[in-house]
């Protein structure tokens, strides 16, 4: 059988890409390249460069023997989705809408998700759990959402099982060095300051120190980018067993603040960068840090949970990148 990975040439979709291959699946990817990379691709899975909402090219590539959708491809910046809702909603959800349509036409039994923890805006427990309440304070967030709901209206219509998986904050390199986060002008927070350790960047903003928690800065849950791709090889053995469909976390239920983890890559790194407090971006949330039983329960069992594990590996992977780029 053969998967097909949305954003495959992105930085999770690689990832997963990758996992998928080292099990011996088949695998088809289709990226646009706007945030992705040709190479990023191994040469054993077929690349299609392409948009995921457009339908034709949609339904030739569900061949019969596609026997599930993994489905990366999104626009993921806040405070660009609260400058563009429009563009957020017509790229997230719209297209989504139209890549399940050709699902349920082509009789694709499974589909996996890249959902967000951003569904849930600012919640009211920690660790927040799948069925706490989803009031999310950004457009992005709203877009992600949308296509739950989708999901599970689907769901019931036709046989299409899901598994809708809530990402927390994805950070790290492939630990082989295969691949990595490359998309320039990135915004994850570990990228942002291994670059700055690397003089890359000239130092680093911290969006403001005035959130209710212990020193201020925003607390999230960092998972490591192998660890994530697991949960969804755990989601897509589960959906071939025959299982329900089903929304999970993706997180190591802990959280780091970012002034902790820019603590770490100085520590990790050995360099004392500038770091610049400015006032809050729009739609970030104080806190947030998942509640993970779900996925356990699964059989998923992380294996990088160490954030200075996670940090060598992102200090690695942006050396080998900065050196490739000046090839």
């Amino acid at each position: 059988m053969t998967v097909m990975v949305t954003g495959g040439a992105g930085y999770i979709g690689s990832h997963m890409v990758l996992q998928l291959l080292d099990r011996g699946e088949n695998v088809v990817v289709l990226d646009n390249l706007s945030t992705g990379f040709r190479w990023a691709v191994p040469p054993q899975a077929r690349l299609v460069v392409g948009d995921f909402g457009d339908a034709a090219l949609v339904a030739d590539l569900l061949t019969p023997d596609v026997d599930a959708i993994i489905h990366f491809a999104a626009k993921i910046v806040v405070p660009e989705s609260v400058a563009d809702p429009l563009g957020y909603y017509e790229n997230n959800t719209s297209k989504a809408r139209a890549l399940l349509q050709v699902a349920v036409e082509k009789r694709v039994p499974r589909f996996i998700f890249s959902s967000t923890a951003a569904v849930y805006g600012e919640p009211r427990t920690t660790p927040v759990r799948e069925d706490d309440e989803t009031a999310p304070i950004n457009p992005y967030g709203r877009s992600k959402l949308m296509v739950e709901w989708m999901l599970r209206d689907v769901s019931h219509a036709f046989p299409l099982a899901h598994a809708a998986l809530r990402y927390f904050n994805v950070a790290g390199a492939d630990p082989a060095g295969r691949t990595g986060q490359s998309t320039p002008n990135a915004t994850h927070l570990i990228k942002v300051a291994v670059q700055a350790a690397l003089g890359l960047r000239a130092g680093m903003d911290v969006f403001g120190l005035d959130y209710p928690t212990p020193d201020g800065s925003c607390v999230r849950d960092y998972i490591h980018v192998t660890d994530l791709v697991g949960a969804h090889v755990s989601a897509l053995e589960h959906l071939r067993a025959g299982g329900a469909s089903l929304t999970c976390n993706v997180g190591y239920s802990s959280g780091y603040s970012v002034l902790e983890v820019i603590d770490t890559v100085k520590r990790v790194s050995g360099v004392d960068f500038e770091v610049r407090v400015v006032g809050r971006r729009a739609g970030d949330p104080a806190r947030i840090v998942a509640s993970n039983d779900r996925i356990r329960a699964l059989g998923w069992k992380p294996e990088h949970d160490n954030l200075e594990e996670i940090v060598r590996q992102a200090l690695a992977w942006e050396k080998g990148l900065a050196a490739r780029l000046a090839g």
